[in-house]
């Protein structure tokens, strides 16, 4: 079971408060801990160093990368909706580009996919 502490997610950035409610929710049971929201390295290992399972990091785009999550110890990296957003970020760059100047440059793009969805599919 994975154990969350949103502080950080609704402007409660208290470090002291999410590392005791993430040792609460190890010692009622919790295999990995999450705090998402959590940026800052020092932070991040200070969660990794306060606890005795597993820690989850949300990945976002200025916090440390995968390697350096990595070196702080840190063993599951969740996304969110990143990847959903970035589908989203393309079809609205598409449509605008074809609303806008009723050009095709977007299936540049569609051809990744489709390339994609035929190695998925394929066998």
């Amino acid at each position: 079971m994975t154990a969350r502490a949103e502080n950080y997610l609704h402007d409660r950035e208290d470090l002291g408060d999410t590392i005791e409610r993430l040792q609460a929710y190890q010692a009622a049971g919790a295999d990995v801990v999450y705090a998402p929201g959590l940026i800052r390295a020092e932070d991040i290992a200070a969660v990794v160093s306060a606890v005795d399972v597993p820690v989850n990091v949300l990945a976002l785009a200025e916090g440390p990368t995968v390697a350096m999550l990595a070196d702080l110890g840190v063993a599951r990296v969740s996304i969110g909706g990143a990847f959903t957003n970035v589908a989203f970020g393309a079809v609205v760059q598409a449509a605008r580009e074809f609303i806008d100047h009723g050009t095709y440059g977007f299936t540049d793009i569609g051809a990744i996919g489709r390339a994609a969805t035929r190695t998925a599919f394929t066998n």
